[in-house]
C-alpha cells in the first residue's frame, strides 16, 4: 500500500508539472505570470481610479465656488469635458491597437493623467491661479481671468489625453496577463473582472465620501492634492512590474477595416447586386492565422455587400488576400460593419438614456446645495457631491439580488438562461429612468416651495436654503441606480455579445461614446432651455437661484424625452436581429 501511495503521488506531481509547463509554454514566446503581476496592475488601477474620480466627482462645486463660474457655465464645461473624455476612448483604442500597444499607451496616459491632476491642484494652491473669493456682503463676484482659465483647461486637456488611453486599455491589459487557452488562465480572467469592478466601486465610494469631504470642508488644495498623490502612486505601481508584464504588440484596429469597407463601398456604389447566389460574386477570404471565427453571411444591409464584389480590376495575392484592401474587401469585413450598423439604433437609445444619469451627477449637486444637508441635530453637512453615492449603492446592492434571486425566479416563467433577453433588460432600465425623472421633478417642486416659504439659511450667490432634508433626494437617486443596473449593464453585455471577438475594443468604446453623446446632448439642452426660458412668463427654468427657477419643469422635459426614447427603443427592439451565434440565440 505504501508503494502504491508513493507511485500515485509521483504521478500527481508529474501531472501538475506538465500542466504548469503547458500554462507557461503554450506559446514559447509568451510567459504568462497571471496573479504574480496582479499586485502591480490592481494597485495601479485602484490608485488611478481614486485619483481621477477623486477630482472629477466634485469638479462642478470647485468651478462654481472657487472659480466663481455660473451654474450654467460650469455645468456645460463639465458635460463637454465628460463627453470629450468618453469619446476620446475611441481614438485611444485605435492608436493603442494600431501603433503603440496597451503597455505603452497605459504608461504614457497614466503619467499624463498625473500631470493633469497636478495642474488642477496647483490652481487651488496658488492664489494667482484662481479668482479671489466672493465677499459675503456682495452679490457679484470677480470671475477668472483668461490666463487662469487657460491654465485650468490645460489640466483638463491632460486629463482628457490620459482618459483616452487608460479607459479602453486598463481592463484589456489585465486580461493579457492570463493565458486564455488554459483553465487556470480562464479562471484568472474571471476573477480579474471581479477585482476590476470591485476597485471601481471602492474608488467611487472613497471619492464620494472621504475625498469630497476634505475638498468641501477642509481645503481644496489638500483635497485636490490627495488625488494627485494617489495618481503618482499609480504610476509607480505600474512601472514596478515593467519586466514581468505580457506586452501584446499592436496588430491593427478593426476601425481601419470598417473605414476600408465604407471607402470601397462608395467606390463601387454603381455596381448592381446579384439577385441570386450572392456569395458566388463576393470576395470570401479569411486570413490563415485568424484567432476569431468566421461570421455567417446575412441578407441585412445588402448594399454594403458591394464592397466585397469582385471586378476585373481587382487583383488577388497568391495567399488569397486582396492586393489592394482599399479596392476590395472581404465579406468578413462587410459582416463586421453590418454588426456595427445593426446596433447603432440601440446605441442612439443609450445616448438618450444616459441623459438621466448625467442630470443626477450635475444638476442634482445644485439641488443639494440649496437643501438642508445637516445630519440630524448635528452641525455636520453632507457634501453636495456625495449624494451621488446613493446611485452607486443602489446599483451595487441590486446586482447580486438580481443575479441570485430575480433571474432564477424569471427563469421559471420564461425558460431563458438570463431570465429575460438583453433588450428586455435594457427596456426595463429606460422605463425606470422615466420614473426617476418624475420623482426628481416632484421632489424639486417641494424643495423649491419650502425654499421660498420656510428657508433655513442662505447659500452664498445661490439663494435661500430650503428646509427640506437632502435625504428626500435619495429616492430619485435609488431609482436612477436601479435604471443603471438594468440599462447600463445591459448595454455593456449587449455590445459585447453582438460584436465578433476582434471587435471587442469597439464594443467597449461604444459604451463610452454613448455616455459622451449624452453629455454633449445635455450641454445642448441646458443651453437651449436656459436661453429660451430666460424671458418666459414662468421665469428662467435654470436660474442661478433654483428657488427662482423651475428646475422641476426641466426634469419633466427630460422625462418626456425618455418617454419618447422608450417608444423608440421598443420599435428598434422589434426590428433588431441578434447576431447568429449560439450564445446570442440562447439569450434572445
Amino acid at each position: 500500500m505504501g508503494e502504491i501511495e508513493t507511485t500515485m503521488k509521483e504521478i500527481e506531481k508529474e501531472s501538475f508539472e506538465i500542466s504548469e509547463k503547458h500554462e507557461v509554454d503554450d506559446d514559447p514566446k509568451i510567459i504568462y505570470r497571471g496573479w504574480k503581476v496582479m499586485p502591480y496592475i490592481i494597485g495601479n488601477e485602484t490608485f488611478e481610479k481614486l485619483g481621477a474620480i477623486g477630482t472629477l466627482v466634485n469638479l462642478l462645486v470647485y468651478l462654481t465656488t472657487v472659480f466663481n463660474l455660473k451654474n450654467i457655465t460650469a455645468t456645460n464645461i463639465i458635460n463637454i469635458f465628460h463627453g470629450s473624455t468618453n469619446f476620446a476612448t475611441l481614438l485611444g483604442a485605435f492608436f493603442s491597437d494600431t501603433y503603440f500597444g496597451r503597455y505603452n499607451t497605459l504608461g504614457f496616459c497614466t503619467i499624463t493623467s498625473f500631470l493633469g491632476l497636478l495642474v488642477i491642484q496647483l490652481t487651488a494652491v496658488f492664489k494667482n491661479l484662481h479668482p479671489p473669493a466672493c465677499s459675503k456682503e456682495s452679490s457679484t463676484c470677480i470671475g477668472p481671468s483668461a490666463g487662469q482659465i487657460f491654465f485650468l483647461f490645460s489640466g483638463f486637456f491632460l486629463l482628457l489625453i490620459g482618459a483616452a488611453g487608460v479607459r479602453p486599455c486598463n481592463l484589456a491589459f489585465g486580461v493579457d496577463q492570463f493565458n486564455p487557452k488554459t483553465d487556470t488562465g480562464k479562471k484568472g480572467i474571471n476573477s480579474f473582472f471581479n477585482w476590476y469592478y470591485f476597485t471601481f466601486t471602492f474608488a467611487m465610494m472613497v471619492s464620494l465620501t472621504l475625498i469630497v469631504y476634505v475638498q468641501s470642508n477642509v481645503s481644496w488644495a489638500i483635497g485636490l492634492g490627495i488625488p494627485a498623490a494617489l495618481m503618482l502612486l499609480a504610476c509607480v505601481m505600474f512601472f514596478m512590474g515593467d519586466k514581468l508584464y505580457v506586452k501584446v504588440k499592436p496588430n491593427g484596429s478593426p476601425i481601419k477595416s470598417i473605414v476600408q469597407v465604407l471607402v470601397v463601398g462608395v467606390k463601387k456604389r454603381r455596381l448592381k447586386l446579384p439577385s441570386q447566389h450572392p456569395m458566388l460574386s463576393l470576395f470570401d477570404y479569411m486570413p490563415s492565422k485568424c484567432d476569431y471565427p468566421k461570421l455567417p453571411y446575412t441578407y441585412q444591409f445588402r448594399v454594403l455587400d458591394k464592397a466585397a464584389m469582385i471586378t476585373p480590376r481587382d487583383k488577388i495575392n497568391p495567399d488569397g488576400s486582396a492586393a489592394d484592401p482599399w479596392s476590395l474587401c472581404s465579406i468578413q469585413q462587410v459582416e463586421e460593419l453590418k454588426c456595427l450598423v445593426r446596433v447603432l439604433p440601440i446605441f442612439f437609445s443609450g445616448i438618450l438614456f444616459f441623459l438621466v444619469v448625467t442630470q443626477q451627477h450635475t444638476v442634482l449637486v445644485f439641488q443639494a446645495l440649496q437643501s438642508n444637508r445637516r445630519v440630524g441635530n448635528s452641525n455636520f453637512n453632507i457634501p453636495a457631491a456625495s449624494y451621488s453615492v446613493f446611485i452607486m449603492l443602489s446599483t451595487t446592492l441590486w446586482l447580486p439580488i438580481y443575479d441570485r434571486l430575480v433571474i432564477p425566479f424569471l427563469q421559471r416563467f420564461t425558460g431563458k438562461e438570463a431570465g429575460i433577453t438583453i433588450l428586455q433588460r435594457i427596456g426595463v432600465g429606460i422605463f425606470l429612468s422615466i420614473l426617476s425623472m418624475f420623482v426628481s421633478a416632484l421632489v424639486e417642486k417641494q424643495r423649491r416651495h419650502l425654499g421660498l416659504t420656510n428657508p433655513i439659511g442662505i447659500q452664498p450667490r445661490k439663494g435661500a436654503i430650503s428646509s427640506m432634508s437632502g435625504f428626500w433626494l435619495v429616492p430619485q437617486l435609488i431609482i436612477a441606480g436601479l435604471s443603471e443596473a438594468f440599462c447600463a449593464v445591459g448595454l455593456t453585455e449587449f455590445y459585447y455579445k453582438q460584436f465578433p471577438e476582434n471587435m471587442k475594443t469597439i464594443a467597449g468604446s461604444l459604451f463610452f461614446c454613448s455616455m459622451a453623446g449624452s453629455s454633449y446632448l445635455s450641454a445642448f439642452l441646458v443651453s437651449v432651455v436656459h436661453k429660451t426660458t430666460s424671458n418666459s412668463a414662468t421665469g428662467n427654468w435654470l436660474s442661478e437661484d433654483l428657488n427662482k427657477g423651475r428646475l422641476d419643469y426641466f426634469y419633466y422635459l427630460i422625462a418626456a424625452i425618455e418617454l419618447f426614447n422608450f417608444g423608440y427603443f421598443l420599435m428598434c427592439s422589434k426590428w433588431f436581429k441578434y447576431r447568429e451565434t449560439s450564445s446570442s440565440i440562447s439569450n434572445a
